[in-house]
């Protein structure tokens, strides 16, 4: 198959010979790896990468990934990180508009009457390409096995060859990419060639509030599968309505050779077993546990966790794979007076929305600044956090899981300005909209989402994403996460530009920076929703004195949620300064970045370097105040 430039193009086409996503657990090969958390049948391939930026796609070195290729002139970049931030091309923070306003007129394809617009980014003076090629010998544990490779996270739609061979193409920046190379892959002197366009048609579907980079900015793992291994895993515990007594069930899809023996375990945490199991292996596996007694409950305060460890055996009784998966039991739903609960009790949101950010690395983050966000969410009784608006990295999640954190997991959708021009609404070139033509790839955005991240505890809420209006294509969007998890509720804003679909999109009324009198206006008038605020208090400046009038809502109103303040962390670049002699803190505009929204990019409670701002005083005072 011939990769074809064109597919930037086309909103229909999104994904080409990228496997299934699944759910995201972890294999080994043994006990030991499992209990080192190191798998012999993973690979990572960070580190230096060849690389070459070209301006636009006419400037590109086509043929480049060929292994003969001569590269020896070219750059070097650290992967994962951020082009920008190699120094090859424009940073700009921007808010709502495109990134090219006011220098190119584009509109979405398929709308106002238009079809697919060639050229549109395939041949756009401003799309800038990132070259990559790396060497690569497989490790002992990957040779004579089947070969994928794992794009964490790639801004903004890749195209991926081996030994010369294209292997396949995928936009969605922050979900996993993922491609099977067992046909090209050789035990040695391998070349893994990439190359990464900062815009396409998923540039319409990614407007996100944040500085807009490109490249490889989350880990790339080669992971061999042996010759029987579980593919996707579902693990769904459910509460009965004693909430004491409750049903787990473990289902499984297994790839490769369709015999053998599967070993399911679940403990709790003294290791006491509510659950033990061996089956015979088949491509569909569904075990179900009814009755489990003495339930212990999973919450902020008490984030307790059950193991699950999966073992398969060959035929000739050979461990070949070893899965661990912690989960716990918690009931989130809406009660018949309209108030939130988590277990039987109402669940007020004390959240956040949080940006991935370093200040030295951009989108590109450590564990080390997770487990740090975390320890400040815990020390200032934040207690949920929204993913704004993208998927997160997949660590992220289990912390989130272990400590008790509250998740509204978005999926990777923001269109705002497609349907919001200079602060008016104006909604004709709105995507995805009703227009069919994205209804596929936006579904899929859901689907993903869904897919990799659906066995996490701290999922409470699905998001179908943020300012992206309401059409036909969202009521998809929620129907789909309505028919493959009874488990969660849903959560769309932007409805409210276009109330028509109130009834088909979402569980909760919610809106943006709604002033308290009026959130209270809505609460006084017998509401057919819980009101959350998705965004509000947004923490710019001297900001965040008005806390309480919101806090004192949550306590006249149990229809009221609370919400996640905008937002955790301030988006600014750590530069040495040569006037001053000191590192200092940028933000947009201070790249000679036009256009620019300058430093609305600094709305968080934390510096960019994550030292708390005074506002962090006012949200742990009155975040405190509820359990």
């Amino acid at each position: 198959m011939k990769a074809e430039l064109d597919w930037l193009d086309d909103p229909r086409v999104f994904r080409v010979n990228q496997i299934k996503a699944h759910s995201d657990h972890y294999w080994y090969r043994n006990y030991r790896e499992m209990e080192e958390k190191q798998s012999s049948y993973w690979q990572s391939l960070n580190g230096q990468w060849k690389f070459y930026f070209a301006k636009c796609p006419q400037e590109r070195p086509v043929g480049f990934y060929k292994p003969a290729f001569d590269d020896h002139n070219w750059d070097q970049i650290k992967v994962p990180s951020m082009i920008e931030l190699h120094g090859d091309t424009q940073n700009q923070y921007i808010n709502t508009l495109y990134p090219w306003e006011g220098h190119h007129f584009r509109r979405p394809a398929f709308t106002n009457g238009q079809q697919v617009v060639h050229g549109q980014f395939s041949q756009a003076s401003d799309n800038s390409v990132g070259c990559y090629r790396t060497r690569f010998n497989l490790e002992p544990g990957l040779k004579g096995k089947q070969v994928r490779v794992q794009f964490a996270g790639v801004e903004r739609a890749l195209y991926v060859w081996l030994n010369g061979q294209f292997v396949g193409y995928a936009e969605d920046s922050f979900t996993p990419s993922e491609f099977d190379l067992t046909p090209y892959v050789k035990d040695n002197n391998n070349v893994l060639a990439v190359e990464v366009f900062k815009h396409s048609t998923a540039s319409y579907l990614e407007d996100q509030d944040m500085f807009r980079f490109s490249g490889i900015f989350r880990d790339v793992t080669l992971q061999a599968t042996p010759t029987t291994h579980i593919e996707d895993l579902l693990i769904k515990p459910t509460l009965n309505d004693d909430l004491t007594t409750g049903n787990l069930e473990v289902k499984m899809k297994v790839n490769g050779d369709i015999d053998g023996t599967v070993s399911v375990l679940v403990k709790d945490e003294n290791g006491k077993s509510i659950l033990c199991t061996d089956q015979a292996v088949t491509s569909s596996l569904d075990i179900v546990s009814e009755g489990i007694n003495h339930v212990h409950l999973w919450d902020n305060h008490n984030p307790y966790l059950y193991e699950l460890t999966i073992a398969l055996h060959d035929s000739k009784g050979q461990l070949v794979e070893v899965i661990p998966y912690q989960f716990g039991f918690r009931k989130i739903e809406i009660n018949d007076d309209h108030v939130l609960e988590l277990n039987g009790h109402r669940l007020i949101i004390k959240g956040v929305n949080r940006h991935e950010w370093n200040c030295d690395s951009g989108r590109c983050i450590t564990l080390s600044d997770m487990t740090n966000d975390i320890k400040t969410f815990k020390d200032n009784n934040i207690n949920s956090v929204r993913t704004c608006h993208y998927a997160d990295q997949i660590p992220w999640y289990y912390l989130c899981d272990q400590n008790g954190i509250y998740m509204m997991a978005e999926n990777n959708l923001e269109s705002h300005g497609t349907w919001q021009k200079m602060g008016a609404v104006e909604p004709s070139c709105n995507v995805p909209g009703s227009v069919p033509e994205w209804l596929d790839v936006v579904v899929d955005r859901a689907r993903t989402n869904y897919e990799t991240f659906k066995n996490h505890t701290s999922i409470l809420f699905w998001s179908l994403g943020n300012e992206s209006y309401a059409g036909d294509n969202l009521v998809k969007m929620q129907e789909f996460y309505k028919q493959h998890d009874d488990t969660r509720l849903v959560h769309y804003e932007g409805v409210c530009q276009n109330p028509r679909y109130r009834q088909q999109i979402s569980d909760f009324e919610s809106r943006m920076y709604l002033p308290p009198k009026d959130v209270e206006q809505y609460l006084q008038n017998n509401p057919d929703k819980p009101f959350i605020e998705c965004e509000y208090m947004h923490s710019m400046g001297n900001s965040v004195g008005g806390m309480k009038a919101y806090m004192d809502l949550i306590k006249k109103y149990p229809t009221y949620c609370g919400g996640y303040i905008w937002d955790f962390i301030d988006q600014a670049l750590q530069v040495y300064d040569p006037i001053s002699g000191r590192d200092v803190m940028r933000y947009g505009g201070d790249f000679d970045d036009r256009h620019t929204d300058g430093d609305f990019s600094g709305d968080g409670l934390m510096f960019a370097n994550r030292k708390p701002k005074p506002a962090m005083q006012e949200v742990k005072y009155y975040y405190g105040q509820f359990k």
